[in-house]
């Protein structure tokens, strides 16, 4: 289980820095400047998320067990709804997707709610 939520960090990490790049260089005249904060918002999401998935690999290897589990599924489901949303949205314009949004925000907070719990329970 380390070594999977270790890679998905890294993964998750440089699509991450690949999206800030090409919203930095390529968006940035093709968008408008509420929609490009959009898409710059999701990549800053993902990226913390990409570096909780390194502490719940991290953690995986103190603390094994369901909680942890749960955790890093959580930020990676997270990463996929909000991030992902946002990033269709983004680049669409279609707002239906905004209602989506928030469900990978609770998911981000399921995360961390289950890695401190696994942390306080040992």
């Amino acid at each position: 289980m380390e070594r999977t939520y270790f890679v998905a960090g890294c993964i998750s990490a440089g699509i991450a820095v690949a999206a800030g790049a090409f919203a930095a260089h390529a968006l940035r005249a093709r968008l408008a400047p509420d929609l490009l904060n959009v898409f710059e918002t999701a990549a800053r999401y993902q990226m913390f998320h990409a570096l909780g998935l390194l502490a719940v690999a991290y953690a995986a290897g103190r603390w094994p067990g369901p909680l942890i589990a749960s955790a890093g599924v959580a930020f990676i489901g997270g990463t996929i709804l909000f991030s992902g949303s946002l990033y269709v949205l983004a680049l669409t314009g279609l707002k239906a997707l905004g209602a989506i949004t928030p469900l990978g925000g609770l998911a981000f907070l399921i995360g961390w709610g289950c890695l401190a719990a696994a942390a306080i329970g040992r």
